[in-house]
C-alpha cells in the first residue's frame, strides 16, 4: 500500500511538472483579451476571404467605437455582439478600437462578380456619382476617392465581403440598423432599391484595396460633407467626417 501511495504520488508530482512545461504563459494583454473576437472576425480582425463578417483591423478608431456602442445600446441588433460589449465600459471600448484600427495587416484579394455588367456599371455610377435625382450623394463625397474612409470616423468600404456590404445597406433601409440621429446612412440606403443595394455591393467588392490603403487622415481642404451625421460633432464634421 506505501508503495503505491509513493507511486501515486510520484505520478500526480510528474503530472504537474508536464502540465506546467506545457501551458503556455497567460499574457495579460489587450490582444489576448480579445482572442473572443477572432472566432468571427479572423486572427488580428482581418477576416477571412469571402465571409460574412467584416474586417476590423486598419478601421478608423472612432467609427470602431461608435459601432461597438451602437451594439451595446442597442441601435445595432446582433445578439452575440451585444452580449460582448454590453459589460464594458466607454474607456474600454476606446481600447478595442484603438488596438484594431492601428493593425496594418493584408487585405484579402477581391471578389469576383457575379453580376451582369450593366448591374456593376449601375453600381460604379452611383459609388463615383451617385443619384441627383433620388437624393442619393455619391459614396465617394464621404468615404473619400480611394473608398478607404476617413479618420477618424467614417469607415472604408472595400476590402469588404459583398454579402455583408449588401445586408447593412438592407438593414440601413429598413430601420433594422441604426446609428446617432441624425442617421444619414439610412436615409441614403431609403431612397436605394434592392436593385442599387446589389449593384454598389457587387461592385464594391470586386475593387482592389490599392496598395498600402489606409483612411485618409481628413477630408481635402473645403470639402464638405453632402449630409450632417451623427456621432460626430459639429465642428469635427466637415475635417473628420461622419460616424456610419
Amino acid at each position: 500500500m506505501k508503495r503505491l501511495t509513493l507511486t501515486l504520488a510520484g505520478l500526480i508530482a510528474a503530472a504537474a511538472t508536464l502540465a506546467a512545461h506545457a501551458a503556455p504563459p497567460f499574457e495579460d494583454t489587450l490582444a489576448q483579451r480579445l482572442q473572443a473576437c477572432t472566432a468571427c472576425h479572423g486572427a488580428q480582425g482581418r477576416a477571412a476571404p469571402g465571409v460574412y463578417q467584416p474586417r476590423l483591423a486598419g478601421k478608423p478608431a472612432g467609427y470602431l467605437y461608435h459601432q461597438l456602442l451602437n451594439f451595446r445600446d442597442g441601435r445595432r441588433d446582433y445578439g452575440p455582439m451585444t452580449a460582448l460589449v454590453d459589460p464594458l465600459s466607454d474607456a474600454y471600448l476606446q481600447e478595442i478600437a484603438a488596438h484594431y484600427a492601428a493593425l496594418e495587416v493584408p487585405y484579402p484579394a477581391p471578389q469576383p462578380a457575379t453580376a451582369a455588367p450593366a448591374t456593376l456599371q449601375r453600381g460604379e455610377q452611383i459609388v463615383r456619382q451617385g443619384d441627383a435625382a433620388r437624393g442619393v450623394p455619391a459614396c465617394n463625397q464621404c468615404h473619400g476617392d480611394t473608398m478607404m474612409g476617413v479618420a477618424p470616423a467614417i469607415p472604408g468600404l472595400l476590402g469588404l465581403p459583398r454579402d455583408y456590404v449588401n445586408a447593412q445597406l438592407g438593414a440601413w433601409r429598413s430601420g433594422k440598423r441604426r446609428a446617432q440621429a441624425p442617421d444619414c446612412m439610412a436615409h441614403v440606403a431609403q431612397q436605394l432599391s434592392l436593385a442599387d443595394i446589389d449593384a454598389v455591393s457587387q461592385w464594391l467588392a470586386a475593387q482592389p484595396v490599392p496598395p498600402g490603403g489606409k483612411p485618409l487622415a481628413q477630408l481635402p481642404d473645403g470639402h464638405k460633407l453632402p449630409a450632417t451625421c451623427g456621432g460626430v460633432s459639429a465642428d469635427a464634421a466637415t475635417a473628420a467626417g461622419a460616424v456610419r
